[in-house]
């Protein structure tokens, strides 16, 4: 077991540091911690810094592989790899374009050349038809 002294010092550590690093900076401190503290650092350095394990162990992948499997290394300004996250529904569901201008284009105003579009109708119904005709909106 880690002595509660030294998870208060990994605490301080980290209160110092964070403002400081990027989300992929704190991951790879973490996990350079919890190596450090051996046997319990992953779950010593979790309570200290409040991160998750999954955070800790992802930045300890990291550290093993530091290109991430890539040729290249990341842009100083980017903390991930581009591609990630959630894909627009657009590009999954190709006709909710479609249904959703149909259902604004009644009440649109404005000047029709512009790009930007005013409706008198409010969100939430707009996305309770939308998936009334089966598309996964919310």
């Amino acid at each position: 077991m880690i002595q509660p002294t030294v998870i208060e010092a990994v605490h301080t550590q980290y209160q110092r540091l964070c403002q400081l690093m990027n989300e992929q900076m704190r991951r790879q401190w973490a996990a350079c911690e919890a190596l450090a503290l051996a046997r319990g650092g992953v779950a010593a350095v979790a309570k200290a810094t409040g991160l998750s394990r999954t955070t800790i162990w992802a930045g300890m992948r990291a550290l093993q592989h530091p290109q991430g499997g890539t040729e290249e290394p990341l842009p100083a300004e980017r903390s991930r790899a581009p591609g990630g996250g959630r894909q627009p529904l657009v590009d999954t569901d190709p006709t909710l374009l479609q249904d959703l201008e149909a259902l604004v284009e009644p009440t649109t105003r404005g000047d029709p050349q512009s790009p930007l579009r005013w409706t008198c109708k409010s969100p939430r119904p707009l996305a309770k038809e939308l998936q009334r005709q089966g598309h996964p909106v919310s």
